[in-house]
C-alpha cells in the first residue's frame, strides 16, 4: 500500500494494516511520521513530493468519490510541468468539506464518463481535465492546443463540454472550443480583420497573390505580409513545410513578414496591432 500510495496512508489504512491509533500517534509525535492533514501522514523514509501533496489532499477528502480536478489533475497526466500550489478536489453536491491549506474544493455531480482511476488515484478525465485547465490558465489556449496534440482528442474534449454545458465558465469553454474546431484558420483571420478595423488600420487586402501562394493578409504598398495560423494540432507536416517555403520566398522578394497564432491574436491583441503598426513605416 505505501508504494502504491508513495509513503502516504491514512490512520484507518494503517489501522486495518494492523497498526495501532496509539503507535501511529506515537511515531507522528517522534517526528518518524510527518503530518501532513488531520488523519493523513507521509511515512518515514518516503520523500515529500508534489504526488504525496496531490495523493494526501484527495486522502484528507475521504478518497472516493471525491476526485482530483482541474490543475492538479492535469500535472498528474503530465499535461502541465509544474504542479499548482493549490489541489482542486470535485466531491458530490451532497458532501460538504471544508478545504485545508492547499486545497480548494468544488460542489458538483459528474458523469460516470468523465471519471477515472489512475495509480489509485481517483480523477476527473483527461478530456475534462484539459478543458477544466485551460479555463483556469492564464495562457489556457495554449495549453489546451498543445494537450489536443499530444494527450486527447478532439471529439472527446467536445462531448465532455457537452456533459457539462451550464457549468462555470461555459461561456468561455464555448469560445475556447469553437476556436479550437476551426481546420481553416478563419477564426484566427477574422480576429486579426476585426482588430484592424477597430484600430482603424487600412491599406490591407486578404488572399493577395503571391508567386504560387496567397498572403493571409498584406500591406501590398508597405510589402508587409501577415501570415496566421490557428491552432497547432491542427497542422501537418506538409502544410508546415509550405508555410516556411512560402515565408522564405517572401524574404527573398522584398517582404516584411509577421506571423501571428490564434492565441497571439487572443491573447495579446494590443501588442499584435502595436507591432504590425510599428511595421508599416519601417516595410514603407
Amino acid at each position: 500500500m505505501l508504494a502504491r500510495q508513495a509513503g502516504v496512508v491514512t490512520l484507518g489504512q494503517a489501522v486495518a494494516a494492523g497498526v495501532s491509533a496509539s503507535s501511529v500517534h506515537r511515531r507522528v509525535r517522534s517526528r518518524a511520521w510527518d503530518l501532513l492533514h488531520p488523519g493523513v501522514y507521509l511515512v518515514g523514509g518516503h520523500r515529500y513530493t508534489d504526488e504525496v501533496r496531490i495523493r494526501a489532499a484527495w486522502l484528507r477528502a475521504g478518497g472516493a468519490p471525491a476526485m482530483v480536478s482541474g490543475p492538479a489533475a492535469a500535472y498528474w497526466y503530465r499535461m502541465l510541468d509544474q504542479a499548482p500550489a493549490v489541489v482542486e478536489l470535485t466531491v458530490p453536491r451532497r458532501r460538504h468539506l471544508r478545504p485545508a491549506p492547499g486545497m480548494s474544493v468544488v460542489r458538483r455531480d459528474l458523469s460516470p464518463v468523465d471519471l477515472v482511476i489512475d495509480r489509485d488515484l481517483h480523477l476527473t478525465a483527461q478530456p475534462l481535465t484539459a478543458l477544466e485547465t485551460a479555463l483556469a490558465l492564464p495562457d489556457g489556449s495554449v495549453f489546451l492546443d498543445r494537450a489536443l496534440q499530444r494527450h486527447v482528442r478532439f471529439p472527446t474534449l467536445y462531448r465532455a463540454y457537452c456533459r457539462n454545458l451550464g457549468r462555470r465558465g461555459s461561456g468561455a469553454a464555448a469560445r475556447m472550443i469553437s476556436a479550437a474546431a476551426d481546420r481553416a484558420d478563419s477564426a484566427a483571420e477574422r480576429l486579426l480583420i476585426t482588430l484592424l478595423r477597430d484600430a482603424g488600420i487600412t491599406g490591407w487586402v486578404l488572399g493577395h497573390p503571391f508567386g504560387p501562394w496567397r498572403i493571409d493578409l498584406a500591406f501590398p504598398a508597405a510589402r508587409l505580409a501577415v501570415e496566421v495560423d490557428g491552432w497547432a494540432w491542427h497542422v501537418d507536416v506538409t502544410r508546415f513545410r509550405n508555410d516556411r517555403r512560402k515565408g522564405n520566398a517572401l524574404h527573398r522578394g522584398g517582404w516584411d513578414l509577421l506571423r501571428y497564432t490564434w492565441h497571439d491574436l487572443d491573447g495579446s491583441p494590443a501588442d499584435c496591432v502595436r507591432e504590425i503598426v510599428d511595421s508599416l513605416p519601417a516595410a514603407a
